[in-house]
């Protein structure tokens, strides 16, 4: 059921990203579900002029800066019901007294995992065209590539392996179907009916990496899986084959990385890295096989409104008496990012 009046919401976030998140169109939405003061933005919860409203506050809208919600914090907003995260991961965010108080978290993750899953997308399509190959050599020479030199090049059947089901693994799996790939995929959680399904060919993950001419890393940052790429499961990739990571570094035993890229036996395009940036004098700024972004295929720009969209679908359900769509449960975060 519906309250007797509307939710009084208030942000807690870094104020950088409140325009893009919410421009005035989805601001607009939320100021007619809810009572929210919009030049208002919480960053320290302890702060005297945020006192008053935290005090009142059902929900909290949060985004990237926001401090982590601990006993501390929600002591500061003792009405609080629901908290609407206008990001990714809530790992960070959350903690075990939020819980215990049975406050209803949901995140805008499944729109943060479109962005990543189209830069990946747009990846493996330039890889197979050798895109990157084929600019440093025609820098070198000046000259159209020969027979010989474009013998290996296409994406006709090549073979793809995604490690990890995970929202953005799927997405990206969804996107990878109007082409000719030969796909394949690691998770344990998959079975061979799932997998199907998606698209792919479930298979263990020391055959994907064997069998696989790009591996795109997918899986969550949970202690299960760090450093699940380590120095003899990178050695499993075949000689040319590429990685591509645009989940977390942690996953990647970084100085195997850096050997097997230095021998240029393999090739990687990272989005991020461990640590995160690379020390100025890392040699993978510099190395021709590796084509590095400095975390760039999540949200950026006017995609944060696809986020704020979310949130305000999710501000008006709350408003409604309904459940969020996208709710995030403790149990959850065993398995997800």
């Amino acid at each position: 059921m519906p309250s007797a009046h509307p939710p009084r919401v208030v942000f807690a976030m870094d104020p950088v990203h409140l325009p893009l998140l919410f421009p005035p169109p989805l601001m607009k939405r939320l100021q007619e579900v809810a009572e929210i003061d919009t030049d208002l933005v919480v960053r320290d919860f302890a702060a005297p002029d945020a006192a008053e409203a935290l005090a009142q506050a059902e929900v909290l809208i949060t985004g990237w800066g926001c401090p982590r919600l601990d006993a501390d914090a929600l002591k500061t907003a003792p009405r609080l019901r629901t908290v609407l995260h206008a990001a990714g991961s809530v790992r960070s965010l959350v903690g075990e007294t939020l819980w215990d108080r049975g406050v209803t978290v949901a995140s805008a993750a499944a729109g943060n995992a479109l962005p990543v899953a189209e830069y990946t997308l747009g990846m493996i399509l330039l890889l197979g065209k050798d895109t990157f190959v084929h600019r440093e050599r025609f820098r070198a020479t000046h000259a159209q590539p020969t027979a010989a030199e474009t013998a290996a090049t296409g994406n006709l059947g090549r073979r793809i392996g995604i490690i990890g089901a995970s929202r953005v693994g799927r997405r990206l799996l969804e996107l990878l179907r109007p082409f000719d790939f030969a796909v394949s995929l690691y998770d344990p959680y998959v079975d061979t009916a799932e997998a199907a399904a998606l698209g792919a060919e479930p298979l263990s993950l020391e055959d994907l990496l064997g069998g696989s001419d790009i591996v795109s890393l997918h899986a969550p940052d949970i202690p299960e899986t760090y450093r699940m790429l380590d120095r003899d499961r990178l050695a499993l990739i075949k000689d040319g084959g590429v990685l591509i990571n645009t989940s977390r570094g942690a996953l990647v035993d970084p100085a195997a990385l850096t050997d097997e890229l230095l021998s240029g036996r393999l090739s990687a395009v990272l989005d991020v890295t461990e640590p995160e940036p690379l020390p100025a004098g890392s040699p993978l700024y510099n190395l021709p096989n590796v084509f590095l972004t400095p975390h760039i295929a999540g949200s950026l720009g006017n995609e944060l409104a696809r986020l704020g969209g979310i949130v305000a679908d999710e501000l008006t359900r709350v408003a409604a008496g309904q459940p969020p769509v996208h709710e995030v449960r403790r149990a959850d975060l065993a398995r997800v990012a």
